[in-house]
C-alpha cells in the first residue's frame, strides 16, 4: 500500500530524545498507537489530552534490542525488560512507560494467543494492529524530522476515520479479529471512549465472530468490559454489545433487561434503556467505574421481579435487595476485584431509600439508620438516586428532585449534629459478654443489635454509660432461643 504522508508537530521531550539516540544509532525510529492517535484527536479536541503522555510506543526498523539498551541507557530509565522473542522491550523514563519493537509481522493459531513473529516493513507493523486509528506512525529521526515538524505515516487513513468518528480495521475486520478476538470488544471500547460509531464491516464481524470470544480469559474480557464503562458515553459501548449480542455473552443479566409490556393502560419503562441512560448520567458527574458500575446493575433484578398486579400496575417489589444478593455470584463470575463488591452491594441495596424516606417522613432516626448503614459512600448513593430520575415529566423530575434534597439537607444536619457516618456502637460484643458473663452466640448479636437501634433512634445518648444501663435494661426482655 503507498504510504500516505503528511506532516504533524510533536512537543514531547522523551521523543526528541529518541529521535537524537536513533540518529546517533543509524536506526529508523517512529511513534506510533495510541499517542500519535491522541495527539491528533487532541488538535480538535486539546481539553481531552491536557496531561503528559503515560506511555509511548516506538517501532524501529531493524534490530530493537541494542536500540533499547542504548535508550535505557541515555535515558537513564528503569526496569529494562526485553523479549528477543518477540522483538521487544519495554522501560520506565521517569513515570512515562516506553516499548520499543522491531517493525514486525505476527502470525496467529486460529485456537492460540501465541504469535509466531518475523521482522517487516513498518507498513506491515502498522497493519497487524488493531485498528485505523491506532495504525499511524509519526518519524523521530532522519530527512523527515526538522523544526519540531515530524512525518505522519498515515497508510490506512486513521486521521480520515478520527475526523470521520469511525472505528475501522486496517485489514479486513474477520482477519483482524480472528488474530485477536478481544479486538472485539476494543471496538466498542474506543467506541465508547471516543464516541464514535464503528462501519459497517467491523459492525457485522463483532455479530458473526463473537462466539470467538469463548478463547479469551475471562480476566481480558472483564478488563475491556470496566474500560467501556469509563467511556465519555458508555451507553455508546453497552447499546452495540446489546445489539451484536455481546451484552449476551459477556453480562447476560444486562442482556435480559430490554422489553416493555402495556397491560390494562399500564407500561413500564425498558429498563435497559433507563440504566443506560443513568450511566451516562452518572459518567457526567463522576471519573469513578464503579459507581457506573452500580448505575448499570441498580435494577438488575427488575426483570426477575416483574409483577402485574390488578389496579396498582406493575410492580418490582424487592429487587433492590434481589440485586444485592445477585452480586457477589456476578463478581466471582467476572473475575471483578472482590474488594469493590460490598460497595457496589451497599449501592444497589440502598438506592430506593432515599425516595422512600422522602415521602414517609424525613424523620432524625431514619436519617441516622441511613447515614449509618451508606457510610462514607452516602455521596454517591445521592449521585445514583440524581442519576435515577429519567423521567421526561419536567414536573415529576422537579419533585424528585426536591426530595433528595430534602434528604441531603437533613443529613447533613443530623450528620453535623450526631456524627453518624461510619459510627461504632458504644459497647461492643467482647464488653456485653464480659458485662453479663455470656458465651458467644445468639443473646450477644441480640443485644448488640438493641443498643444500635436505640442509639439510631435516638432513644438513649451515643454514649458509654447510656448504652451499659440500656442493656441493663433490656437484657431480661429477651426471649430465650427455642
Amino acid at each position: 500500500m503507498k504510504k500516505k504522508e503528511s506532516h504533524i508537530t510533536i512537543n514531547e521531550p522523551i521523543l526528541d530524545k529518541i529521535g537524537k539516540i536513533a540518529d546517533d544509532e543509524k536506526v529508523t525510529a517512529y511513534v506510533v498507537g495510541g499517542y500519535v492517535r491522541d495527539m491528533i484527536i487532541s488538535l480538535n479536541e486539546p481539553a481531552i489530552y491536557d496531561s503528559p503522555a503515560k506511555d509511548i510506543d516506538i517501532v524501529v526498523l531493524g534490530d530493537p534490542v541494542p536500540f533499547s539498551k542504548k535508550v535505557y541507557e541515555k535515558l537513564n530509565a528503569s526496569g529494562l525488560v526485553v523479549f528477543e522473542r518477540f522483538r521487544t522491550s519495554q522501560m520506565m523514563a521517569g513515570k512515562v512507560k516506553v516499548e520499543i519493537v522491531g517493525a514486525r509481522k505476527e502470525k496467529y493459531d486460529s485456537n492460540s494467543r501465541k504469535p509466531q513473529v518475523e521482522a517487516a516493513t513498518l507498513e506491515d507493523d502498522l497493519a497487524r494492529r488493531d485498528f485505523t486509528i491506532n495504525a499511524m506512525a509519526v518519524a523521530l529521526n532522519g530527512p523527515h524530522v526538522g523544526s519540531r515538524t515530524q512525518s505522519l505515516v498515515d497508510p490506512f487513513h486513521g486521521a480520515e476515520a478520527i475526523s470521520n468518528h469511525t472505528v475501522d480495521t486496517p485489514l479486513d475486520p474477520e482477519e483482524t479479529f480472528g488474530e485477536d478476538p478481544l479486538r472485539i470488544l476494543r471496538a466498542i471500547r474506543f467506541a465508547s471512549r471516543f464516541n464514535f460509531s464503528v462501519s459497517p464491516r467491523v459492525y457485522n464481524a463483532i455479530k458473526s465472530m463473537k462466539e470467538r470470544l469463548s478463547i479469551v480469559s475471562q480476566e481480558r474480557i472483564t478488563d475491556e468490559f470496566l474500560k467501556i464503562l469509563a467511556g465519555s458515553r458508555p451507553s455508546v459501548g453497552l447499546r452495540l454489545m446489546q445489539e451484536t449480542g455481546i451484552m449476551k455473552i459477556v453480562f447476560p443479566e444486562i442482556s435480559d433487561m430490554p422489553g416493555v409490556e402495556q397491560r390494562q393502560d399500564h407500561h413500564h419503562k425498558d429498563v435497559f434503556l433507563h440504566s443506560m441512560s443513568v450511566v451516562d448520567s452518572l459518567a457526567g458527574v463522576s471519573q469513578d467505574v464503579w459507581l457506573r458500575f452500580a448505575g448499570l446493575v441498580h435494577d438488575i433484578a427488575k426483570p426477575a421481579t416483574k409483577k402485574f398486579v390488578d389496579g396498582i400496575g406493575w410492580t418490582f417489589h424487592g429487587h433492590d435487595e434481589i440485586g444485592a444478593r445477585w452480586m457477589k455470584k456476578i463478581f466471582h463470575r467476572l473475575r471483578m476485584p472482590m474488594e469493590h463488591l460490598p460497595y457496589v452491594e451497599k449501592l444497589v441495596r440502598l438506592h430506593l431509600r432515599p425516595m422512600a424516606l422522602a415521602v414517609e417522613g424525613v424523620t432524625d432516626s431514619a436519617i441516622r439508620r441511613l447515614l449509618f448503614e451508606a457510610g462514607n459512600d452516602f455521596d454517591d448513593l445521592m449521585k445514583l438516586c440524581r442519576a435515577d430520575i429519567t423521567s421526561k415529566n419536567r414536573n415529576l423530575v422537579a419533585e424528585y428532585s426536591s426530595n433528595y434534597d430534602l434528604v441531603e439537607k437533613r443529613a447533613r444536619e443530623v450528620e453535623e449534629k450526631d456524627r453518624i457516618k461510619n459510627w461504632k456502637p458504644p459497647v461492643n460484643g467482647d464488653e456485653i459478654m464480659q458485662l453479663f458473663g455470656l458465651k458467644p452466640g445468639r443473646e450477644v448479636g441480640v443485644l448488640k443489635k438493641l443498643v444500635e437501634s436505640a442509639v439510631l433512634d435516638g432513644i438513649i445518648p451515643n454514649d458509654h454509660d447510656s448504652a451499659v444501663d440500656y442493656l441493663k435494661s433490656q437484657r431480661t426482655k429477651i426471649p430465650p432461643r427455642k
